[in-house]
């Protein structure tokens, strides 16, 4: 039998079976179509736009949005000469890299060629852009000198700064009870992380094997305060990690998760921000483990690698004197470093915008968002420089760090972009659809999604707060096909 129709024979027999769906409805859920929604969220809306001017357009960026962004222009505006400039011939499917760490995908997996996404028509520059220059409608590469454009896009993606964590750097990563699933080369094409974890999880299995439970192995996952691509990632690591020790990976084996301690260690006082789906995290999923401690506002300072010590910074509020005229109690600030010994810790790097978007007149000038792309939220224009748009994880708007936003900016841009060729204004309007298929152990998914206004389900006839087994077949058999396939496209 053909591996596809298998696979989609198997997802049917689960929604039917396990899920309780009707036939119908399970029918309607295997489409192609409602597969992508249910995974990836409903088109927010598909570009009807175009223009025959002849215009000069820079796609900076050779990520997910860069060329989601080319490949639809290029349909758009037929005249126009494009332009994309990115120093990477080899494509990584991100989102594979925690697949990857779980034992279930190799590196191969999430490669595939750029030039099977680029359109001949996109005139590719395989360098870098060091400089921004807006008020001259041009960039700086690193090998081609300047570059001119009439209207720019910025899909450089986000930076890993492991160095802002003292003592931390990308070649601890791999080492000394050390990994971090996000790692990788995206010049090379290597997803070094993902092959990094996958050990992790294999070396704590042997190290909990060998363990007990009046000694057990000391585990931390965690997660910085920054913002970060794929927020619920340190999450994931830590159910599925655990999870292996219980013997529900791939390699199986007994359980030994009685034999290791976890902790979770991360700024704020929840796993999610919206109330059903945390919930679901504080109330079944950690207490279905057991072993799992969430150390609040807990943030990683410092990690000494030779002596397996991992420094965070913990702040906390006590109460001051009382205030008779308000009736209440002042706060007192309060912040202690706290030394936390360890065997093993995956390290979630803080992450920055790119140098050469925050250092030039494109990102934000002020507050939380300095550095960031400076776009208005729903356009995804630049607030100051009208010929200047944004996709994916450099945007300085409030949520959207995930290729299932990315998919959404991919038609706004678009829309909006025409449309300021042409003389109109933008009105295509991004809702803040995001996307996190949150994995809370071997097969279930919580699929999360969300815009502006909280919960936006695209399938709302079942509890999106549920982990259930057929978002996990989706993810793991069907959402990177569709990646390759249709969103790297233009297609979806």
């Amino acid at each position: 039998m053909d591996k596809n129709i298998e696979t989609s024979k198997v997802a049917y027999d689960a929604l039917v079976n396990k899920e309780g769906m009707s036939r119908r409805d399970a029918l309607k859920v295997m489409g192609l179509t409602g597969g992508a929604a249910m995974m990836m969220g409903a088109p927010t809306r598909v570009e009807a736009s175009s223009t025959d001017k002849s215009v000069n357009i820079v796609v900076v960026g050779g990520g997910a949005g860069g060329i989601m962004a080319a490949v639809r222009l290029s349909k758009a505006a037929s005249n126009a000469k494009i332009t994309l400039i990115a120093p990477n011939e080899i494509h990584l499917y991100q989102p594979g890299q925690v697949f990857m760490a779980a034992g279930l995908y190799s590196e191969s997996d999430i490669q595939r060629n750029n030039a099977d996404f680029i359109p001949s028509s996109v005139n590719w520059v395989k360098d870098e852009v060091t400089t921004f220059d807006p008020d001259n409608n041009k960039v700086t590469t690193a090998k081609n000198g300047d570059i001119s454009y009439d209207y720019l896009v910025v899909a450089t993606g986000l930076a890993y700064d492991y160095a802002r964590i003292e003592g931390m750097s990308e070649e601890l990563v791999g080492k000394n009870g050390i990994s971090s699933v996000y790692l990788n080369d995206p010049v090379a094409g290597t997803a070094r992380g993902g092959v990094a974890t996958a050990q992790w999880f294999k070396d704590m299995r042997k190290a909990a094997e060998s363990a007990s439970p009046e000694n057990p192995i000391k585990v931390i996952c965690t997660q910085p305060d920054t913002p970060i691509k794929c927020g619920g990632a340190p999450q994931k690591i830590l159910y599925l990690s655990d999870d292996n020790l219980r013997g529900n990976g791939p390699d199986g084996g007994a359980d030994v998760s009685k034999n290791a301690q976890f902790s979770f260690c991360k700024k704020g006082g929840k796993l999610f921000g919206l109330p059903s789906y945390n919930k679901t995290l504080v109330e079944e999923v950690t207490p279905m483990y057991g072993n799992i401690t969430d150390k609040w506002d807990h943030v990683l300072r410092k990690i000494d690698a030779e002596k397996k010590i991992a420094t965070f910074e913990h702040k906390y509020q006590t109460k001051g004197e009382y205030d008779e005229d308000l009736e209440e109690y002042s706060m007192v600030e309060h912040s202690e470093m706290i030394e936390m010994p360890y065997d093993f810790i995956h390290v979630v790097p803080p992450m920055k915008p790119v140098d050469a978007v925050a250092n030039s007149p494109l990102g934000w000038q002020k507050g939380t968002a300095k550095g960031w792309l400076e776009c208005d939220k729903n356009t995804l224009q630049h607030r100051r420089y009208k010929n200047v748009f944004g996709i994916g994880d450099i945007l300085g708007i409030p949520k959207g760090k995930t290729g299932g936003s990315a998919r959404h900016h991919g038609p706004i841009l678009v829309d909006n972009l025409i449309s300021v060729i042409e003389g109109k204004e933008p009105t295509a309007k991004f809702d803040g659809y995001t996307v996190c298929p949150l994995k809370t152990q071997y097969g279930e998914i919580m699929l999360a999604e969300f815009d502006f206004d909280g919960v936006a389900p695209s399938f709302p006839v079942l509890d999106p707060s549920r982990p259930r087994w057929m978002w996990w077949a989706f993810d793991l058999y069907m959402l990177k096909t569709m990646y390759w396939q249709l969103m790297m496209r233009g297609l979806m």
